[in-house]
């Protein structure tokens, strides 16, 4: 790796060849991730109830999926606290393999897992320790893929590299998709249930070795060897988070609000919705979803050059705004439930919240510093990921008490919308210039105030 002769406390940057493999390694490894948060997604919209909560009333079955799938986002945090810690003590590089193995190996032995009809209550019991695994080493895998490929990023290219990992969402729903599509083409109801539901679990073990490949191959980022051999390390960085930012996380945490919450709400609430209540069939949703996601392809790397213009909190702001306007019109079309009206919807409600999205990593790094920014990256957002993964039983229970009232889904949406619009705006005043080199700085608080001046 080459560098660049700078000031004693300037960050050297990473040769672009480093800069860009770090970056295929970061999108390789959020797109195992979220393939693994979607496949469970999808199975707990579709195949969770009947096999593991087979005898009880089919509604509060699929609030009981839901809800085991909101489990993942509630021990995130914790997971956050785990991860977090290390990445910012022993390092990116090291706490990334950690944390893509965990989640691996826990979404490839759902796919071994046993039904409700052959062990019983041991069934939903193993599913929900899986689960918790998930979640635990979800809450350090992001941060850690958005950092290790912005601290490797030179500081006119951070906007950009910022967003490239974000690709990984829309790539994990494209290939969730088109193997259920795939699946439900070829096999009848009876095998998709009786074992083909299975098949896309077990396909997170070869996924999880290309990944472990692409990891070990990368550089410790820049940052945290600068933070080495200056010994600017915090002896215990999440506490550091807390004591210093507790503004700063507050702000990030509604930052993300709408970036993930509205996947929860378009790629797993709707699913459920169109199906029971629309009267759509799930091949066209699955095909709708793919549409959307594949635009997503083309627009997060042009918001990711836009970030590097006017800066990632500016783009996620945008995305909000945004979203807030067309929330209740789409919802309101939505009903007259047509195919190329449900493509639509995919489209315009999830190229809006990819504003959001793709501007999300580049504003949280900006806003925290380097001693303990895995911390603060991970801890900010699975507090938001605990929030958000409440949406679908949120949104269902709503669905409920208003007798599926055509715009309830567009009062969480509108919300989501408004916290992130409100933060991003805030964001925007501690942002960095985009221009601007990363320095080692071990006290936290006088770097935000230097950024806020700025």
């Amino acid at each position: 790796m080459t560098t660049t002769p700078i000031a004693p406390d300037v960050v050297p940057v990473s040769d672009q060849k480093t800069a860009r493999r770090a970056v295929r390694a970061s999108f390789v490894g959020t797109s195992l991730e979220s393939y693994d948060f979607y496949v469970f997604a999808y199975f707990s919209a579709i195949f969770s109830a009947p096999l593991f909560f087979p005898d009880i009333d089919p509604a509060v079955a699929t609030i009981s999926a839901f809800s085991l799938l909101a489990l993942s986002y509630v021990v995130r945090p914790l997971g956050a606290i785990i991860f977090g810690n290390l990445g910012d003590r022993i390092g990116r590089r090291k706490t990334l393999l950690i944390t893509i193995t965990i989640m691996g190996v826990a979404t490839g032995a759902i796919g071994l897992l046993p039904s409700y009809a052959t062990i019983g209550l041991w069934a939903p019991l193993l599913l929900t320790l899986l689960r918790v695994v998930q979640g635990l080493s979800l809450g350090g895998e992001w941060g850690g893929s958005i950092l290790v490929a912005v601290e490797h990023a030179s500081p006119r290219r951070r906007g950009l590299y910022a967003a490239l990992p974000q690709l990984g969402s829309p790539v994990g729903t494209i290939l969730t998709g088109s193997i259920f599509l795939f699946l439900t083409a070829v096999l009848s109801a009876e095998d998709m249930l009786e074992w083909g539901w299975r098949i896309p679990f077990l396909l997170a073990f070869p996924l999880l070795a290309v990944s472990l490949y692409l990891r070990i191959a990368i550089d410790e980022t820049p940052l945290f060897k600068s933070l080495l051999a200056a010994d600017k390390r915090e002896r215990i960085p999440v506490l550091a988070v807390f004591r210093r930012h507790p503004l700063g996380v507050a702000v990030a945490i509604a930052a993300a609000l709408l970036g993930i919450g509205s996947y929860s709400l378009m790629n797993t609430y709707t699913i459920s919705y169109g199906v029971a209540t629309l009267g759509f069939d799930y091949q066209e949703l699955f095909t709708a979803t793919l549409i959307g996601s594949s635009l997503q392809l083309v627009t997060i790397p042009l918001f990711g050059l836009l970030a590097n213009r006017i800066g990632s909190a500016r783009v996620v702001a945008i995305g909000a705004a945004g979203t807030l306007l067309i929330t209740f019109p789409m919802y309101f079309v939505l009903q007259f439930a047509t195919f190329p009206i449900l493509v639509a919807t995919m489209i315009i409600g999830g190229i809006l919240p990819t504003l959001s999205w793709a501007g999300l990593g580049g504003l949280m790094a900006d806003i925290f510093g380097g001693p303990i920014r895995y911390s603060a990256l991970s801890i900010a957002y699975s507090i938001a990921a605990v929030i958000s993964g409440l949406v679908p039983v949120t949104t269902q229970a709503l669905s409920i008490a208003t007798d599926a009232a055509w715009w309830h889904p567009g009062i969480v949406l509108a919300t989501l919308s408004i916290f992130t619009l409100a933060a991003s705006i805030i964001a925007a005043r501690w942002g960095r210039p985009a221009d601007a080199p990363e320095v080692i700085d071990a006290d936290e608080r006088r770097l935000v105030r230097t950024r806020g001046a700025a």
